[in-house]
């Protein structure tokens, strides 16, 4: 089967699972989060199977603590703070229901690679590619989303889609993938928010518009749709420690590792 990056295929119904609070990882303690999310896939009322790149990174009793992308048929785009793991962490495709029998590929990861200037203690350069063991087939649930070019300037408003299974206010594990709708935001409001010296170029911050990300589903997408395409703008970095809605997230700017990532994949 052919199918192009950031093409979304509506074919898939599951059964309505509860509205729930999305989150992500902050940068002191666990809170419960998003605040504003919902299933992902409603789409006119019907739950559907829309993110066929969404990943789930999961421990080899099957738990899932991080988000990826698919990029192409071997590679996942994730955060380097992830800290995946060759041999005890797997990448599963394909997935919307966590607690049904989908059709899923479950694949070894091959090699991991994290930035190399990648700084644990500010979060810098939070970016890393995990190679999988073997390629994924794509199918009608399973594809990749596209990559923005180097020179992708995004508008400040612009709204965009970030989504995951971390934790939420209701349930600490959500059997369904949920979403959250959030606003860009400017580089200098963010650095209002956060610091001039916090907030870099490498970084894309989104949120405070009523909706936040918190701790869980980092690694994950925050994608963005053109003419149709969707393209993956940023990784789910970090967030306020309260899961405050009126402060940004930053996010991991994907055009800015653009060349990194071509040369990783190119020599690898």
């Amino acid at each position: 089967m052919v199918i192009g990056c950031g093409v979304r295929q509506f074919m898939v119904r599951q059964p309505a699972g509860e509205i729930a609070k999305r989150s992500i990882r902050i940068k002191d303690e666990p809170v419960p989060s998003i605040v504003g999310g919902h299933n992902a896939g409603i789409i006119n009322g019907n739950e559907a199977t829309p993110w066929p790149w969404q990943v789930s990174i999961q421990t080899s009793r099957g738990e899932h603590f991080c988000g990826g992308s698919l990029i192409s048929t071997n590679w996942v785009l994730t955060a380097a703070h992830c800290s995946v793991q060759t041999g005890y962490h797997y990448v599963v495709l394909g997935q919307y229901d966590r607690g049904s029998n989908e059709l899923v590929q479950v694949k070894k990861i091959a090699k991991v690679i994290t930035h190399p200037i990648y700084n644990t203690q500010t979060d810098y350069n939070d970016i890393a590619l995990l190679k999988l063991s073997s390629a994924v087939e794509m199918t009608s649930r399973i594809s990749p989303i596209c990559l923005p070019s180097s020179l992708t300037n995004i508008l400040p408003g612009t709204h965009c889609v970030t989504t995951g299974w971390g934790v939420t206010e209701n349930d600490l594990n959500p059997r369904f993938l949920q979403q959250a709708t959030l606003p860009i935001v400017s580089q200098a409001q963010c650095r209002r928010f956060w610091g001039k010296n916090t907030i870099t170029d490498a970084m894309i911050c989104a949120g405070a518009s009523g909706a936040s990300s918190c701790e869980g589903d980092s690694g994950g997408p925050l994608m963005c749709e053109s003419s149709g395409v969707w393209y993956q703008l940023g990784i789910v970095s970090w967030g306020h420690k309260s899961c405050s809605t009126d402060r940004p997230v930053a996010y991991t700017r994907v055009s800015y590792f653009r060349k990194w990532i071509d040369e990783i994949i190119r020599v690898n």
